[in-house]
């Protein structure tokens, strides 16, 4: 685990960076892409074509073909990150409005400090990282709340609930992977999460009845635009990077992305929608620009014997 006085390589906050800006925009672009195509058919074949593509570019560069239990780590991985966490957030977001799922999903970062106290053994969380908890989950509350993301519409209570539970099986997952038996390869890792979560996905997809629902007739041009853009960005760069991340820096500064998310959403949708910067954005800024310094500089602590 680096250390809190170490710096980390510029490359690292270019992976980070990417995940900020491109999940920023997969919010948007899952709800473009449901409207015509089935939730768990449209992340399984995202996941699917975009793990095929970096899979086989990574043994074409000469990575070791992975073993039996690399695979069974991938499933593991893929399961709670892609099935559980992204597959139930696409199925969420038919009922559940936007920016209340960007609140809900905001809760990551709790999640992964706690089950880093509960599950790993580690220390309980110092006064800094509660501290940058609070302020994130503050400016979410203040950045949906000041747009009306959850008076304008009324979210289903048992589809908001599963979003909680989403974003405990994107933890639980996030921690999982950094300490599973996968290749050396943070990148064909990757691929391999990516296609055992994907064919997972279209196996919940077919038990929840999607086969009769897909009419690739009816896809429209923004649903197959929103489709091409996460499987291409939102996958083989989001998810990659952010897979990457958690392999070279500590969780808790990977999942600062829950915080930063909803400012680029806001800033997408001044860019692209003409929506109005109010000072209660500017606020929510500050306080997410202020936790995330916090849980980046709280110090590491020994694990509890």
């Amino acid at each position: 685990m680096p250390s809190p006085k170490t710096s980390y390589p510029l490359s690292v906050w270019i992976a980070l960076a990417s995940v900020y800006v491109v999940w920023g925009s997969t919010y948007l672009a899952i709800h473009f892409a449901i409207e015509t195509i089935p939730p768990f058919f449209m992340a399984g074949t995202r996941f699917l074509v975009s793990g095929l593509l970096l899979y086989f570019v990574m043994r074409w560069r000469g990575e070791a073909r992975p073993t039996f239990r690399h695979w069974k780590s991938a499933f593991v991985a893929g399961f709670f990150l892609l099935v559980v966490a992204n597959g139930g957030v696409s199925w969420a977001e038919q009922r559940v409005p936007s920016g209340m799922t960007a609140l809900l999903v905001g809760t990551v970062p709790l999640w992964i400090a706690l089950l880093q106290w509960i599950w790993k053994g580690e220390a309980r969380p110092g006064w800094q990282v509660w501290t940058g908890i609070g302020l994130g989950t503050a400016g979410i509350a203040l950045l949906v709340l000041s747009r009306g993301g959850l008076g304008a519409e009324r979210a289903d209570f048992w589809s908001a609930l599963l979003l909680v539970a989403t974003s405990l099986a994107w933890a639980f997952g996030s921690l999982y992977s950094r300490s599973a038996e996968l290749p050396p390869s943070p990148l064909l890792a990757t691929a391999m999460e990516m296609l055992a979560g994907g064919v997972m996905q279209l196996g919940v997809g077919l038990v929840l009845g999607e086969s009769s629902q897909i009419h690739f007739s009816g896809i429209t041009f923004q649903s197959g635009t929103a489709w091409i853009y996460l499987t291409l960005i939102g996958s083989l760069v989001g998810f990659t990077s952010y897979i990457w991340v958690l392999q070279k820096a500590t969780p808790a500064l990977a999942s600062t992305y829950a915080f930063v998310n909803p400012i680029i959403a806001v800033f997408l949708g001044w860019l692209f929608a003409g929506e109005a910067l109010t000072p209660p954005v500017y606020g929510s800024a500050l306080l997410i620009v202020a936790a995330v310094a916090l849980i980046k500089l709280a110090p590491n602590r020994k694990k509890r014997v």
